[in-house]
């Protein structure tokens, strides 16, 4: 599986946590950044991360900042995407399964990186159920 993975400098601490684990699983990665704990502009690293995986050049993406609502609303305004914010384990699961979410979004300075890191899990191993709930995906984008 191929993963994408951004964020800000908000979410600095958690993203290397994250891109850790990732890199364990022997998942393909990508790092848009950042690089360190230095001030970003969360749309710089969320538009590459969404171009990727809106090109089909990786399946999922993370995106981490404080609150995860800045990153969700730069990678939505894709119209390949289907990013959701991200706070416990039903949310993480949900989104997948009933929305074809493929971006994942995680607020740092609202969950610790161990929930954090079990949402990505919950997203990552989770299927989409389509039947009825694919007719509303499909409406998603404009």
């Amino acid at each position: 599986m191929k993963v994408a993975i951004a964020g800000d400098h908000a979410g600095f601490e958690y993203k290397k946590v994250i891109l850790r684990w990732l890199q364990e699983q022997n998942f393909e990665t990508v790092d848009y950044g950042p690089y360190t704990t230095e001030a970003v502009d969360y749309p710089d690293t969320a538009h590459q991360l969404a171009i990727s995986v809106e090109s089909g050049q990786y399946e999922f993406g993370i995106l981490i900042c404080g609150s995860g609502n800045g990153v969700c609303m730069t990678a939505n305004h894709h119209q390949g995407i289907r990013a959701g914010l991200v706070w416990n384990l039903e949310v993480a699961e949900l989104i997948r399964q009933h929305n074809n979410a493929n971006v994942i979004c995680l607020p740092a300075r609202f969950i610790d990186v161990e929930l954090a890191l079990e949402c990505v899990k919950t997203f990552l191993k989770t299927e989409f159920e389509g039947g009825r709930h694919a007719r509303r995906a499909d409406k998603i984008s404009c």
